[in-house]
């Protein structure tokens, strides 16, 4: 069995919508490279772009 981590040796990214930092996540193995939010909520209030 694999030995637990502790949370800051885990990668940590900044969420768009809010600007906090967020720790990796086991869920998001396969697409951390595309994550971009911490949570639902944050995606669901995504900041939009002006249109020109």
């Amino acid at each position: 069995m694999a030995r637990m981590r502790h949370k800051a040796d885990l990668p940590t990214k900044v969420c768009v919508a809010c600007g906090r930092p967020f720790a990796w996540r086991r869920k998001w193995a396969r697409d951390w490279e595309q994550v971009k939010y911490c949570s639902d909520r944050c995606r669901a209030a995504k900041p939009v772009t002006p249109e020109q």
